[in-house]
């Protein structure tokens, strides 16, 4: 793999019971890069990107196969510690899904669980990743407000500082802005294309004007099969395969 490279998935299929969703996906991922994963609705993109901090786990009927590397080590081995893996791979969901606890609470969580840090320390750790996720300047007055007293786009800020609270290497967003308002997802936007400095971001979007906005890489999945990748200027502009054109220019959907 190489060292341009965070994620290396090889040879990945994942059933639901009978059903095969994703179908012998081999994809490179590029760190410190911001990797935008789209296609038309049920085509697996959610499924994809759950499956690299192993949260398919969770559902019974699922079946996995397939190796995915992350800085190098495969998280699909045995010995695999599940707990640590979502602490270095963070997910952040389509709908703002704030704790109810104070806003101060809803970032200290995670670093109180892993046993990061206390008092002074955990307060830095607090405000350092309301400062990354930009939320900082509008609540640091308020900390221990109830954290549902936000606005939709400030709890899904403040769901991005929970999940950098932990110091992840990678952030997961699935359809992070579909359930904001433009002005707020504007902000996101511009959040994910700064976070991609210090983190590899993946994002699931059904919005391709989105993921021409903020990525840089763009995966067309389709069927559960990555039918083209690349630059996302490339893949825009001049795409290689039919179906990715018939998609970008809305002929399907």
């Amino acid at each position: 793999m190489s060292q341009d490279d965070k994620i290396d998935i090889r040879q990945l299929n994942i059933w639901f019971g009978e059903k095969h969703v994703i179908r012998g996906v081999d994809l490179k991922i590029k760190a410190n890069a911001v990797t935008a994963i789209m296609g038309p609705s049920g085509c697996g993109k959610s499924t994809m990107l759950r499956a690299f901090n192993r949260m398919n786990d969770v559902i019974k009927s699922s079946k996995t196969t397939g190796d995915i590397f992350i800085g190098g080590k495969n998280i699909y081995d045995n010995n695999t510690n599940v707990y640590d893996l979502r602490r270095q791979v963070g997910m952040v969901f389509q709908k703002p899904n704030p704790l109810p606890k104070s806003i101060y609470e809803n970032v200290a969580f995670g670093p109180k669980i892993h046993k990061m840090a206390k008092g002074k320390d955990l307060d830095k750790i607090v405000e350092k990743s309301l400062r990354a996720a930009a939320l900082w300047d509008e609540v640091n007055d308020r900390l221990n407000d109830s954290a549902f007293d936000l606005s939709g786009g400030q709890q899904q800020r403040l769901c991005i500082a929970r999940a950098l609270a932990v110091d992840p290497e990678v952030i997961l967003m699935d359809e992070p802005c579909s359930a904001l308002d433009p002005a707020a997802t504007a902000k996101i936007e511009q959040l994910i294309r700064i976070l991609s400095t210090d983190y590899t971001v993946v994002i699931v979007t059904h919005n391709m004007q989105q993921a021409s906005r903020v990525s840089d890489y763009t995966v067309f999945l389709y069927l559960g099969k990555v039918i083209e990748k690349g630059g996302t200027k490339a893949i825009f502009e001049n795409p290689q395969h039919e179906l990715t054109e018939q998609y970008i220019t809305g002929e399907f959907g």
